[in-house]
């Protein structure tokens, strides 16, 4: 761990670290969508955090997302989190995400992913954490 990271966990304790995404194009995208505003909520199947339930979303919590190359660029904190079955996702939760134009497109988009996985059933629980932006990093690191 780097001297950054340590003076953010030190000031953030409990502060988790990720990624926003499995590609650097996509990581790279959604944190520019957080800081224009745009991306207010992330959403993972609950079957990703059978092996580490603790890594769920928890209320009150902030974290720290890096960028594709492990720099610190944001820190949100959670403000609620859900869980609800796929085809229970509303326009609204979907379009929190900021990625999508519609509930039908985030659905598509998704159920691909959640195929090529060999994870996708319409009835499977997803988590939707709703979060705030904490605090820019951009120009501190």
């Amino acid at each position: 761990m780097n001297d950054e990271m340590e003076d953010l966990q030190e000031a953030h304790p409990g502060a988790g670290t990720f990624q926003f995404g499995p590609t650097k194009k996509s990581c790279n995208h959604r944190i520019a969508l957080v800081l224009a505003g745009k991306k207010r909520a992330a959403s993972a199947p609950l079957v990703e955090f059978e092996g580490d339930m603790e890594a769920l979303p928890q209320a009150g919590r902030r974290d720290i997302a890096v960028d594709w190359d492990g720099e610190p660029k944001l820190i949100i904190r959670t403000k609620r989190v859900e869980q609800v079955r796929f085809c229970d996702v509303t326009a609204k939760m979907a379009l929190s995400e900021g990625e999508d134009e519609s509930l039908e497109a985030w659905k598509a988009r998704q159920q691909a992913a959640y195929e090529a996985a060999g994870i996708f059933d319409p009835e499977m629980i997803i988590v939707f954490e709703h979060f705030e932006l904490f605090e820019d990093l951009s120009d501190r690191y």
